[in-house]
């Protein structure tokens, strides 16, 4: 056969993914931090934008007029105006729609807008300093360390107690009632919290805080712990008292105290505050008199920005005939253009949050009515399905956001968890609550018949939870409970 050139004609389908919607996708996984920074920016440089305050009405707004949902007892009363759905949807698109080979999200086209959005990573938090605060620190050690998510949970809000100094200021038995847990749980999770560095971080007092260090200094011998019993005698300097309550001599009190004065009373001071603002909720969950949820959007973080028209008209009536006039005309027509845009982005990223929250909270009622422990297994694909959202858009909204509760903040993904498949068939269980029986059931187990982890996997599957020994393995290593010879070893030395 022979090879010539030829011209053909071909006619195809394809989602083509302008700058424009590159941005306004984008804009929903932005934290609010970073979107009032890009949005600061746009007003600096877009002459025909304002911003919009309550009650303002002239201009184009560019946050939704309903932007409160209501979640009942079995159904959803949806807000006054319509939710988009993904066929009308302008920031909905999937995963290789937006980040297909070649395109580059971080590196937007000069065109897609006058001011451009913070590239990942290098956001508001580039312009920080490279310390950190004593709650991020703390947070980035929680991450790496091996707990189930229900003790995440209690730590990262016992970490939201502890002050600058680095002490707890709320009480363990307020914490587990705000929380819906025991009062023991509490107590392990902050014996978790003592582990982390800076040594003495969590103590609820100077005592506290100073048998830490001297703990991990392995300084804490009977003398010791007695001078810290009764630091009122040290600083009223009555070595004479303080020898016989500690059973040693005025030199070795010497010695002690200045000891003690090495140790650092107040560790936390040790790193930089108030880097950033205090995070502030993207959405707020609360209960109705009538017994119903009520899910809204946080007023303070959403961005109000108008176009001016009456600046538009004045600006468009001054530009006279000309090849200037052209310039001038399509500089006005680019402004207007790219302010259109922003407010509609703005608007859709609201509803769009608003939805996915307001799903969370129906799926999740459980959690807000009775605790962690009832966190119910979930995956994107449930609420992409839910709400006629890609899996990808999901992901974007849920992504740096949070959530006031009645039982606290918490990052919208923190309502994600696996799920264990039903033995008799029926609904799934959560792999949180799975772990947590696991560990009742080992609190609970008698010295002389230690449960073994098919032992465990056996009255779990009688409960209808199907599950490998492996797993169990796994999730009582993440509980850093020890093996069935190593508890029945320590239970046989202490009995």
């Amino acid at each position: 056969m022979a090879l010539s050139p030829r011209l053909e004609m071909r006619q195809s389908q394809s989602l083509v993914m302008t700058p424009q919607l590159q941005q306004a996708i984008k804009l929903l996984q932005l934290s609010n931090l970073d979107l009032s920074a890009y949005v600061e920016q746009q007003l600096t440089e877009n002459p025909l934008l304002q911003r919009g305050e309550d009650g303002e009405a002239e201009g184009d707004r560019a946050a939704p007029e309903a932007d409160v949902a209501t979640l009942g007892a079995d159904a959803l009363v949806a807000p006054d105006a319509p939710m988009a759905s993904e066929a009308d949807s302008p920031l909905d698109a999937s995963y290789d729609d937006v980040f297909a080979e070649g395109n580059d999200m971080g590196s937007l086209p000069a065109s897609a807008s006058r001011g451009s959005l913070p590239d990942d990573g290098d956001g508001l938090e580039g312009t920080l300093s490279a310390a950190i605060g004593l709650k991020e620190h703390l947070l980035e050690q929680l991450q790496a360390t091996k707990v189930g998510l229900d003790e995440r949970f209690i730590i990262a809000a016992l970490i939201e107690g502890v002050d600058d100094a680095g002490y707890l200021n709320e009480s363990l038995e307020d914490v587990a009632e705000r929380l819906g847990v025991e009062l023991e749980a509490v107590e392990d999770a902050l014996w978790v919290l003592h582990g982390f560095d800076p040594t003495g971080v969590g103590a609820r007092s100077l005592a506290e805080c100073l048998r830490l260090q001297c703990a991990a200094a392995n300084r804490l011998d009977p003398a010791m712990a007695a001078m810290l019993d009764n630091l009122e005698l040290v600083a009223r300097r009555d070595v004479k008292r303080l020898g016989e309550v500690c059973g040693v001599d005025a030199e070795d009190i010497h010695d002690m105290i200045a000891e003690l004065r090495r140790l650092n009373p107040k560790p936390g001071l040790a790193f930089e505050h108030d880097l950033s603002p205090p995070a502030v909720p993207d959405v707020l969950v609360r209960r109705a008199a009538d017994g119903s949820w009520v899910v809204e959007l946080n007023a303070e973080v959403l961005p109000r920005v108008l176009i001016d028209r009456r600046y538009l008209a004045r600006v468009s009536a001054q530009v006279g005939p000309g090849g200037r006039a052209r310039a001038d005309k399509a500089y006005v027509s680019d402004c207007l253009s790219q302010a259109t845009w922003l407010v509609k982005a703005l608007d859709q990223r609201a509803r769009t949050i608003l939805k996915v929250a307001t799903e969370l909270v129906r799926r999740q009622q459980p959690f807000l009515e009775q605790g962690v422990r009832h966190l119910r297994p979930l995956n994107l694909k449930a609420i992409a399905e839910e709400t006629s959202l890609h899996e990808s858009t999901v992901s974007r909204v849920t992504a740096n956001k949070t959530m006031a509760t009645p039982r606290g903040v918490f990052d919208l993904k923190y309502f994600f968890t696996a799920a264990i498949a039903s033995a008799d068939g029926g609904e799934a269980h959560s792999a949180e609550a799975v772990r947590d029986r696991i560990k009742h059931l080992i609190d609970d187990e008698p010295p002389g018949a230690i449960l073994s982890d098919d032992a465990i996997v056996a009255l779990l599957k009688d409960e209808g939870v199907t599950i490998a020994r492996r797993t169990v393995a796994k999730y009582r290593e993440s509980l850093r409970i020890p093996s069935s010879v190593e508890r029945r070893r320590l239970k046989a030395m202490s009995a």
